[in-house]
């Protein structure tokens, strides 16, 4: 870090980066300046009565103490910003940044996941997929969301509807429950218990989760609600019921991976051609969200058509299911998945 230097009563003010928290040092006034604040024999980082070592801070004292890391309320370094939308105050005193509603994932943000409300688990909605992808088909079986992989772009989908209907929920650590060829759905969800957003219980434990239907409060257990606790049969009450219940897994009934081509490519392709030619990505596993009939199994339903992007079964609009139709929602679905929590 240069060093700045105050001479004849001129003040020169530092940048400060909201990226990780670190900031460069602004210099206060008098005599003669360190790195920060002021002092007569140079101190690699001092502080005054009124300096700053944090962006935009001013010094005006005339007589700075020696220290290694600036004012106590005045420094913003490793704690700043939250990890993608928290933000720094101009004076440096947040000590563990803020995370806005809605924006960023908040594992560097203040909350503390242990004091928000119970809520641990939802199917992802049409509407929020929809939003995300900034398209009326979806992600299909893309998941990577602008990440490395699809488990992680997948996990940040969630994290973000977390947020959305649940402020600072960000905080509690999201992952979707999808099996690739590198692990299994089970193992990346905690042990739990889990709730839905209004509270509800979905399953106290793995042992009450891995079930044809999840040990549930009796109000939700056929019906597995989406991130803002709304029944996913029927989101809409002034609306004819959706088909709509064909939830991406990519897994058996015991929670680990079906085959190495029910996961599209590890979530990475929307491949339209699986149904039919047999390239490689083959079709993926979908478990049912909500029963009808004997079709129960919210893990291990059924097999889709394809990795395409689409939706089926969702007002009159998208037609009926079919499965041969090459789509993640080819029997009656829109490429959902579960999401769970580590925190409940």
């Amino acid at each position: 870090m240069s060093l700045l230097v105050a001479l004849g009563g001129l003040h020169f003010a530092g940048c400060s980066s909201n990226e990780g928290g670190s900031d460069t040092p602004t210099a206060g006034t008098g005599t003669t300046t360190s790195q920060a604040g002021t002092t007569t024999t140079q101190p690699q980082a001092g502080t005054s009565s009124g300096g700053s070592a944090s962006s935009a801070g001013t010094g005006s004292g005339t007589s700075g103490s020696n220290g290694t890391a600036g004012s106590a309320a005045g420094s913003s370094s490793t704690a700043g910003t939250s990890a993608t939308g928290g933000a720094s105050t101009t004076g440096g005193t947040s000590t563990g940044g803020s995370t806005a509603a809605g924006a960023g994932t908040g594992t560097g943000g203040s909350v503390d996941p242990g004091t928000l409300d119970k809520f641990s688990f939802f199917v992802t909605s049409m509407a929020g997929l929809q939003k995300l992808s900034k398209s009326q088909n979806g992600f299909g079986g893309d998941l990577r969301y602008g990440t490395a992989d699809g488990l992680t772009g997948a996990d940040k989908i969630c994290t973000e509807l977390a947020e959305s209907s649940m402020p600072g929920s960000s905080a509690k650590q999201w992952h979707a429950f999808l099996s690739t060829t590198k692990v299994n759905a089970k193992d990346r969800i905690g042990t739990g218990p889990w709730y839905d957003r209004l509270g509800r219980l979905v399953a106290q434990d793995m042992t009450g989760l891995l079930k044809e239907r999840p040990d549930a409060d009796p109000a939700i257990k056929q019906d597995l609600p989406n991130e803002t606790g709304t029944p996913n049969h029927r989101p809409n009450p002034n609306a004819p019921e959706d088909d709509n219940h064909h939830t991406l897994t990519g897994s058996n009934g015991q929670g680990t991976l079906f085959s190495a081509t029910a996961t599209c490519k590890d979530w990475t392709s929307t491949s339209m051609n699986n149904a039919t030619t047999g390239d490689g990505v083959g079709r993926p596993k979908t478990g049912f969200s909500w029963s009808v009939q004997n079709r129960t199994q919210w893990i291990d339903g059924q097999l889709e058509g394809g990795c395409g992007a689409g939706v089926t079964g969702v007002g009159s609009e998208n037609g009926g299911s079919d499965p041969s139709n090459p789509i993640v929602g080819s029997g009656g679905g829109y490429g959902g998945f579960y999401c769970f929590a580590l925190t409940p």
